[in-house]
C-alpha cells in the first residue's frame, strides 16, 4: 500500500530552543505541514509572539517557558502537553548557546579559561539535551513510540579554534545521541529512533557579531569560514528544514544513530 512517507500531520512535536533564529523557521515549518508543536524555551514574549504567528496562518502550536536543565520544570511542561495534545511523538533538542568566557580568543590561552562560564556552557548544550531526552522520552515509552532529534555542530566533528566549551559540549551530545540509539532500541523496540541534525555555519544572534562586521561584511573568521565551505557561503534557516522533515517523518523509519550533517560541505573540505 502506497503513503506519503513524508506525511508528519498531527504527529506531535516539542522543540526546544524553539524560538531562536533555527528553532523558530523549524517551529513554523512543522506546524505549517499539519504538525502540532510544542515550542519551549525561556522568552516568553518571543515565544507568543512566535506562537500567534503561526495561529495567524491557521497552524497549531502552544508556547510553553522552560529551563532545558530543571527536570521538573521540563516535567511540568510534558504533562501540559500531554494534556492538550494527548501525547509526544518527537522531541527536537534544539536549545544551546555559548559564552565568552568559555571561547579562547587569538590573543589568549587555556589558561584564561572561564570555568564557571566552561561548566554552565556543557550544562546548557549536553545537560540541556540529556533532561529533556530523559523527561520526554518517559511519555514516549508509554505510547509505545518515540523519535528524539538532537541538534549537534560542526564543531563537535573537528575541533574549531575559539570555541573550546561549545565543541566539548556538542561532541557529547552526539556521543549521547548514538548512545540513546541503541539504548532505545534494545531495550524498548524498533518504533524508538534517535538521530542528530549537525548544522555547519549559520548567522544566528549568537555568532552573527562573531561572523560579520556592522556593515554586513565578514569578520576574519568568517573569511576564514567562507574559505573552507566548498559553497562558499553560510546557510540559511530554511536549508535545515528538508533534513529535519525527513528526520521527523517515516521516511527516516531505519534510521537511527545518525548524525546528518548539513554544512555545505565543510566537513568534507580540506587542502
Amino acid at each position: 500500500m502506497m503513503y506519503n512517507l513524508f506525511n508528519i500531520k498531527d504527529k506531535v512535536i516539542v522543540i526546544t530552543g524553539g524560538t531562536g533564529v533555527l528553532g523558530a523557521s523549524m517551529s513554523e515549518y512543522l506546524a505549517k505541514h499539519g504538525a502540532k508543536v510544542a515550542v519551549l524555551a525561556r522568552n516568553k514574549q518571543k515565544g507568543d509572539e512566535l506562537i500567534n504567528k503561526i495561529k495567524a496562518n491557521g497552524d497549531e502550536a502552544m508556547f510553553l517557558q522552560t529551563d532545558v536543565t530543571n527536570e521538573e520544570v521540563l516535567t511540568q511542561n510534558a504533562e501540559e502537553i500531554i494534556k492538550a495534545y494527548g501525547r509526544i511523538d518527537v522531541l527536537i533538542n534544539g536549545a544551546g548557546g555559548n559564552m565568552p568566557g568559555a571561547t579562547i580568543g587569538p590573543n589568549n590561552t587555556i589558561f584564561d579559561l572561564n570555568m564557571d562560564d566552561f561548566r554552565n556552557v556543557v550544562d546548557l548544550n549536553l545537560m540541556g539535551t540529556v533532561i529533556p531526552t530523559v523527561v520526554f522520552s518517559k511519555y514516549m515509552v508509554d505510547n509505545k513510540s518515540g523519535n528524539i532529534i538532537n541538534v549537534s555542530s560542526a564543531s563537535a566533528i573537528r575541533p574549531l579554534t575559539r570555541v573550546a566549551g561549545y565543541g566539548a559540549a556538542k561532541a557529547a551530545v552526539t556521543n549521547f545521541t548514538k548512545y540513546m540509539a541503541g539504548e532505545m532500541g534494545t531495550k524498548f523496540g524498533e518504533n524508538f529512533r534517535v538521530n542528530a541534525i549537525c548544522p555547519g555555519f549559520f548567522i544566528t544572534e549568537q555568532n552573527r557579531t562573531l561572523l560579520t562586521n556592522e556593515d554586513g561584511s565578514y569578520t576574519a573568521r568568517g573569511n576564514s569560514i567562507i574559505a573552507h565551505t566548498p559553497f562558499k557561503r553560510f546557510g540559511v534557516p530554511e536549508e535545515l528544514l528538508g533534513t529535519l522533515h525527513y528526520l521527523a517523518s517515516d521516511a527516516s523509519k531505519f534510521v537511527t544513530g545518525t548524525v546528518a550533517i548539513v554544512d555545505g560541505g565543510f566537513d568534507a573540505f580540506s587542502i
